[in-house]
């Protein structure tokens, strides 16, 4: 039989496979999330091979190399003291908050890296949600939260942040955000709304890193996304593109690609995706049990988030893979 199509002819060679590949990874895709404590030594995050608490000084030189690798920004997250937790995370809006420091420090030594800053409430509260609770404590108050949030998105701003990630799910928090941003002056400074959170468990060693764990695990179902709910994230996105995200978020990625590529077609938005912490630690346990290639599925993987519309992959692999991208 003759056959006059041959779909192998253009996977014949590296260089034929390279001249027609449809998705291309780049450093400048990539945001690296950081996380930031106050001793003056790095210590390792046992859950997430490679992964550090950095002192303020180690940070700053971890921001400065990342971006001459070609990452363009970096997400922080604090780990607050837990002498300084509260119920109702006080210490977010105090003036000695250990993200501020962080913050104006990494944008004097490299003014050009974009600093994306955290805003919730979990890494400042002893029960460890993401924002205060109502008086019977059985639910989060979403209204008092907000009001919090919003003073924290100034600071953060007033610190250094080029933009501001709300990453906690309470309704209305972008508008009231973004509101409060202008109030104060800051109408340049952009909100990454983690628009489509959902109540995952592959957050587990984030957690940890953050020191937000609890000894008996908490729910966050009650503001988070149900993971079975696809047309509800899509609300949850039009919603804070109607408040005012500049940028909307899906945060896990690999296990939410079909949601990702949803969201892809209903913004016209920069689209960010979170490789969170548990995507990050099976595919470190996996290669370290010799099941899996390593750099092979840690490419892969970033890949498939990139396909599914991602513009922007947050990722725990972002150093390591734009210094190999360097070398291509």
């Amino acid at each position: 039989m003759e056959l006059k199509t041959r779909m192998r002819r253009l996977r014949r060679t590296e260089g034929l496979r390279r001249m027609v590949r449809e998705t291309r990874l780049d450093a400048a895709d990539l945001v690296y999330p950081l996380f930031v404590h106050d001793f003056e030594k790095n210590e390792p995050v046992a859950s997430m091979p490679g992964v550090m608490r950095r002192s303020v000084k180690d940070l700053v030189r971890e921001c400065r190399e990342a971006f001459d690798s070609g990452i363009p920004a970096v997400a922080l997250f604090p780990v607050i003291d837990p002498a300084k937790k509260d119920p109702r995370g006080t210490h977010a809006l105090s003036s000695d908050n250990l993200l501020f420091r962080a913050l104006r420090e990494a944008k004097a030594a490299v003014p050009e890296l974009v600093l994306i800053a955290d805003a919730a409430l979990d890494p400042y509260t002893d029960h460890g949600h993401d924002g205060v609770l109502t008086e019977d404590g059985h639910e989060v108050d979403n209204d008092a939260t907000v009001e919090i949030l919003r003073d924290l998105s100034v600071r953060e701003a007033e610190a250094g942040a080029d933009i501001v990630a709300p990453s906690d799910m309470m309704d209305g928090r972008v508008g009231a955000i973004r509101a409060a941003l202008d109030a104060a002056g800051r109408t340049d400074t952009c909100i990454m709304a983690y628009a489509a959170k959902f109540a995952s468990a592959y957050y587990g060693p984030f957690r940890e890193a953050v020191g937000s764990a609890q000894g008996t695990p908490i729910s966050k179902a009650t503001y988070q996304l149900d993971p079975a709910n696809l047309r509800e994230a899509l609300r949850e996105v039009e919603l804070d593109e109607r408040e005012g995200a500049d940028m909307v978020m899906v945060k896990p990625a690999g296990p939410y690609l079909d949601v990702i590529r949803s969201v892809r077609e209903h913004t016209k938005l920069p689209l960010a995706a979170y490789q969170v912490s548990g995507e990050y630690a099976q595919i470190h346990a996996a290669a370290r049990a010799g099941w899996l290639d390593y750099e092979k599925c840690r490419d892969e993987s970033l890949l498939a988030i990139k396909r599914a519309g991602a513009d922007l992959i947050i990722t725990y692999f972002a150093r390591e893979v734009a210094e190999r991208l360097r070398c291509i």
